[in-house]
């Protein structure tokens, strides 16, 4: 499958998002990786439909919405109203029955809809729900604040999620150059990355080395 690279903004330089934004589209990002947190389901507040909507206006790259809240099926509509083109929730913040019946509202709306498990979850929390989503977003970090270290323990997560699911597997947490090979050959296909591609020199050069970092 081929890799797409998905900058995560939250490690952009907010008072010039724009040209961030720019920044990464030049280089050839595949999408945009935007957090979403509430300060309840992890220790952090980011941001909210508004932001969204205004970096919608901004770039022809599709918004991968990552929403790391509490009941986030009472926001998905005001997200895909601002323009979010892929929503994921986590698994440990709704039910079956409830991300069942978002990914049919979803489907309807041709919005991708994708699952989420934090580093300590296992697998088997979705293994009855992965016919209902376009993609799984695997943590490789404890979920909260950006810069963090890559927990090389998920690798092992992502090979058997490989072998039981043919959707794209994002991987969202510690991905830089020195990590993407091993995520790649688990099984992976989309690397979200924030300050390693943020804080690069040659953000190009940051892209297109996670993109090949298989070869």
């Amino acid at each position: 499958m081929r890799v797409k690279v998905a900058p995560s903004i939250l490690s952009a330089d907010f008072s010039c998002l724009d040209k961030e934004i720019k920044r990464v589209e030049d280089a050839g990002a595949d999408m945009l990786h935007i957090d979403v947190m509430d300060g309840h389901f992890v220790p952090n507040i980011t941001i909210g439909p508004v932001v969204v909507k205004y970096i919608k206006r901004h770039t022809q790259l599709p918004l991968d919405v990552h929403l790391m809240i509490e009941n986030p099926e009472e926001f998905i509509n005001s997200f895909v109203a601002a323009g979010s083109d892929m929503i994921t929730v986590h698994i440990e913040t709704i039910s079956s029955a409830k991300l069942k019946a978002q990914s049919a509202k979803l489907k309807k709306k041709g919005i991708k809809f994708g699952v989420s498990l934090n580093p300590a979850t296992p697998l088997s929390k979705i293994k009855n729900i992965l016919n209902f989503v376009d993609f799984v977003l695997v943590m490789s970090v404890n979920p909260g604040f950006s810069g963090q270290e890559f927990i090389p323990s998920v690798l092992p997560k992502i090979r058997k999620l490989r072998s039981i699911f043919k959707g794209d597997i994002s991987v969202d947490g510690g991905v830089n150059g020195k990590v993407a090979s091993k995520l790649i050959r688990a099984g992976a296909n989309i690397l979200a990355s924030g300050s390693y591609i943020f804080g690069a020199k040659d953000v190009r050069s940051a892209v297109e080395r996670l993109r090949n970092a298989r070869q």
